[in-house]
């Protein structure tokens, strides 16, 4: 994607400005480690979210107190302080000690200690299962090594990331902050959908179903007549598609799914089972 790749020139050439500075964190305040916007991780340099994005961030996860967010790459942990602030139990995961430990030190200045948590770890080696909300700034690259384990996530997680994209899983929103004028302004989140392809039978007939991320199609069997199924979408495990001019939607509960259909003045309900 164009806007993708002139952004990842952005990052390209900051870095070569980082590059050409000192790179590690230096001491100015004592033994208080202090970090250095550039320096070096395991998998990025840190380079923090402005507050303005970390704010858009959660507000287009809609975070509250019921969410439990998990911070890939936490940096100073501005992105779990924030949300602890809003209510939500949140984890930061970052791999640099001394990052823990000032991340610890901010919570505890900003009196959300008991909520936001820190752990010195590998993202990719971290148990995610329990996050409704992953939030994250990471390279291109990261974010698609990342792909399968979020895609295995609770459905309806929401992932959200600063600036850069999951490959061909298209975001299902995007917002850019009023700063424009900083290059790092651009979120984008997915909510992780429910798994449906294969074969459902369903009262007066057979589906079949082809997904691609959140999007499906398929085809409806009934006494061997085909009808396809069209304009089919998931948003976490709610579910949506047309089938001959009737609008199903629903639910998917695992190999179930059930709901309302609307054709035309008829209402109706309809259940499905998964066969394979």
């Amino acid at each position: 994607m164009k806007r993708t790749a002139i952004k990842y020139g952005y990052l390209a050439v900051f870095l070569s400005v980082i590059a050409l500075t000192s790179i590690n964190a230096q001491n100015k305040s004592g033994n208080e480690f202090v970090p250095e916007v550039g320096q070096q991780g395991k998998d990025v340099v840190w380079v923090p979210t402005p507050q303005e994005l970390v704010d858009k961030m959660l507000e287009i996860a809609g975070v509250t107190a019921n969410d439990y967010v998990i911070d890939l790459g936490s940096g100073d942990g501005r992105t779990v302080i924030t949300a602890a602030k809003l209510g939500a139990n949140a984890l930061g995961v970052e791999y640099n000690p001394d990052m823990v430990a000032l991340s610890r030190r901010n919570a505890q200045k900003e009196g959300v200690a008991d909520k936001a948590k820190f752990i010195e770890a590998d993202l990719f080696e971290t148990d995610l299962s329990k996050a409704t909300v992953i939030t994250m700034f990471l390279l291109p690259e990261i974010n698609l090594r990342l792909r399968p384990k979020l895609l295995e996530l609770k459905p309806g997680t929401r992932i959200v990331s600063n600036t850069f994209t999951m490959g061909e899983w298209e975001a299902d929103y995007e917002v850019t902050t009023e700063d424009n004028w900083n290059s790092w302004n651009h979120a984008l989140m997915w909510i992780v959908p429910a798994k449906v392809e294969g074969k459902w039978k369903l009262d007066k007939g057979e589906l079949n179903i082809t997904q691609n991320y959140q999007f499906i199609s398929g085809t409806l069997t009934i006494n061997g007549k085909n009808s396809p199924l069209t304009d089919g979408r998931l948003k976490g495990s709610e579910i949506t598609f047309t089938i001959d001019g009737a609008v199903y939607t629903g639910k998917v509960d695992g190999s179930k799914m059930s709901g309302t259909f609307v054709s035309g003045s008829t209402k109706g309900n309809w259940s499905a089972s998964k066969i394979n």
